[in-house]
C-alpha cells in the first residue's frame, strides 16, 4: 500500500522532517505533501506572478489566492491529512487546512499538546483521531499498513 498525506501546520521548524524520518524508519510507503515552506516565496508569490500590487492588502490577497490554489490541489491529491498545532506560533493556517480537510472528507489526524485541548475542542471532535505527539500520529498511520 502507498499513502499520500498532506502535512498541515506551521513552517517555522523541522516537525515535517521529523515526521518523515519516523515514517521512513518504520518502512512506511508514504508520499508527503504540504504548504510552501519557503516563507519569503509564499509571501511574494502573488507579486512574482501578477506583478507589483498597490498595497499590502492586495499583495497579501494575491499571494493568498495562489497559496490557497496550491494547498487545495495538494490536499485533494492526498489520502489523509495530519495537522500539527504547536505552542510556539499562531495556528490560523493550520486551523483553516484542518477545516478544509474535514470539508473534503479527508481522514484527519490532529496533533495538539495538552495545553490546546480547550481551544481546539470542536476541531478535535471533528478530526478522526487526535494525538499529542508526532510519534503517536505515525503509529496511527503505521497501524493502517498492518
Amino acid at each position: 500500500m502507498n499513502l499520500s498525506i498532506y502535512l498541515a501546520g506551521q513552517i517555522h521548524d523541522d516537525w515535517r522532517e521529523q515526521l518523515k524520518q519516523k515514517a521512513e524508519e518504520k518502512g512506511l510507503n508514504i508520499n508527503f505533501y504540504g504548504p510552501q515552506e519557503n516563507h519569503s516565496l509564499s509571501d511574494d508569490i502573488g507579486e512574482n506572478i501578477l506583478g507589483k500590487q498597490p498595497n499590502n492588502l492586495y499583495r497579501d490577497d494575491a499571494a493568498s489566492s495562489i497559496n490557497n490554489f496550491r494547498t487545495e490541489l495538494m490536499m485533494q491529491k492526498s489520502d489523509a491529512v495530519i495537522a500539527l498545532f504547536g505552542e510556539s506560533y499562531k495556528q490560523w493556517n493550520t486551523a483553516m487546512d484542518a477545516g478544509i480537510a474535514i470539508g473534503l472528507n479527508k481522514p484527519l489526524i490532529l496533533i495538539r499538546p495538552d495545553s490546546l485541548i480547550h481551544p481546539l475542542k470542536e476541531l478535535s471532535n471533528k478530526a478522526n483521531v487526535t494525538v499529542e505527539t508526532i510519534d503517536q500520529a505515525i503509529d496511527v498511520i503505521a497501524y493502517t499498513f498492518q
